[in-house]
């Protein structure tokens, strides 16, 4: 009977852990992954690539900006409310926290810059490598 009680506690417990761990685990996705159907919409997870040459804009209150994160096959647009970090801007390396809308349109809680010339996180490097050497086909590039 004790090891009857052992294995169903143990076996409690390993499935309560592995639901809180499926619950607040982090996925990352290139541009090319959401726009293949990866990223499942309402879910939070991080994007990266590089922010699009041209397409930063500010709005008026000066605290929301709309960007478009790339991997040079595809883009993701992103919008983001907050102050942004100080090595942020086009052409630079940047990873988004959020959560992608029905409109295929990322709403970013975080914005994380890359903090010099050379460094990109190595999912990032692999992502944008991997879609260089990928065929182009969306509509959204």
């Amino acid at each position: 009977m004790l090891v009857a009680f052992l294995l169903i506690g143990v076996g409690g417990a390993t499935a309560l852990a592995l639901t809180a761990f499926r619950k607040n685990i982090m996925y990352f996705y290139s541009p090319t992954q959401v726009a293949a159907g990866a990223a499942a919409n309402a879910h939070v997870f991080r994007l990266g690539g590089l922010v699009k040459k041209g397409t930063i804009q500010k709005s008026n209150n000066g605290l929301t900006t709309r960007f478009v994160v790339t991997d040079h096959a595809h883009n993701v647009p992103v919008v983001y409310t907050g102050i942004l970090p100080d090595l942020f801007r086009a052409g630079q390396g940047v990873v988004v926290h959020g959560r992608l809308g029905s409109k295929g349109v990322f709403t970013a809680d975080q914005v994380l810059a890359k903090h010099d010339a050379t460094y990109m996180p190595p999912t990032v490097k692999r992502a944008l490598k991997t879609a260089q050497t990928a065929p182009s086909t969306s509509p959204r590039s």
